[in-house]
């Protein structure tokens, strides 16, 4: 039934001014539309991450959002942490630790947060 229809990953933040100075200066997301004070909307790649105003902002303890990077992932590990981005580090021991990237077989993944401790990540595919 949805299968053939595009989904949006929705962000929870407690202070949407911190989180467009996050997503748009520090990610490089480009804003395609706001409600207020409530909620923004960007683009990135062919997805759509609505980012909105929530008191529970930053209680998931999973990840909330990956971008596919490629094969570069180290370069783009590298521009991050230039934007003052710090990568966490997480007991995996199924997977190796080399620097801030992890690394499982032919998949490496690096996982950082946004202001509000939502979990974000980016991988190899």
């Amino acid at each position: 039934m949805l299968g053939n229809k595009d989904a949006a990953a929705t962000i929870a933040v407690r202070n949407l001014d911190v989180a467009r100075k996050f997503y748009e200066g520090t990610l490089g997301l480009k804003k395609i539309g706001e409600e207020g004070d409530e909620l923004v909307t960007y683009k990135s790649g062919n997805s759509t991450i609505n980012v909105y105003r929530s008191k529970y902002a930053g209680t998931n303890r999973a990840t909330a959002l990956t971008w596919m990077v490629g094969k570069d992932i180290e370069g783009f590990v590298a521009r991050l942490k230039a934007k003052g981005v710090k990568f966490e580090h997480y007991d995996m021991p199924e997977l190796q630790l080399e620097g801030d990237i992890y690394s499982g077989g032919d998949m490496k993944v690096a996982w950082f947060k946004d202001p509000d401790g939502n979990i974000l990540n980016i991988v190899t595919g």
